[in-house]
């Protein structure tokens, strides 16, 4: 397992132990795992952002924290804040992190966020000019999230 899925684990299980409110300190938890500092906040900005239903906090100083609340919200208000965070362009990568958070968060089937992943992947956009892929992406998928909201 990667540093960055180790560290991303024991923060998710924090979150899970204290009803999605965790308070970390950067180098403790570097020091507790075995990595650098900037590997934590590496996993921290890639993979508990806002569109993933994350609140990242943070104090500087000696005393010091980083926060992370998971967001609780409705399966709709969850869709509509992700529709919000897509944009006019998505490109393949962070679509399918976003699928991903829905298929975890249980707000999609796994049939469904296959058949997604596969509406957004790169072979159903081939003979569309680059630069419009990631626009035609976006559309298709803010389509089939509105249609989990019905």
């Amino acid at each position: 397992m990667r540093i960055s899925d180790l560290v991303a684990q024991y923060i998710i299980n924090m979150l899970e132990e204290n009803d999605g409110d965790a308070e970390i300190r950067r180098n403790e938890l570097a020091e507790t795992i075995g990595c650098v500092p900037s590997q934590i906040n590496y996993v921290i900005t890639s993979r508990f952002t806002p569109e993933q239903g994350y609140l990242v906090e943070s104090r500087r100083g000696g005393g010091g924290y980083i926060r992370i609340t998971r967001i609780q919200m409705d399966h709709r208000s969850t869709v509509l804040h992700l529709i919000n965070s897509i944009g006019d362009s998505i490109d393949t990568k962070t679509a399918v992190s976003l699928i991903n958070e829905l298929l975890t968060r249980n707000l999609i089937t796994l049939p469904i966020a296959k058949l997604m992943t596969s509406a957004i992947s790169d072979r159903p956009y081939q003979t569309v000019p680059s630069e419009y892929r990631d626009n035609m992406r976006a559309a298709i998928l803010k389509t089939m999230l509105l249609s989990t909201c019905t």
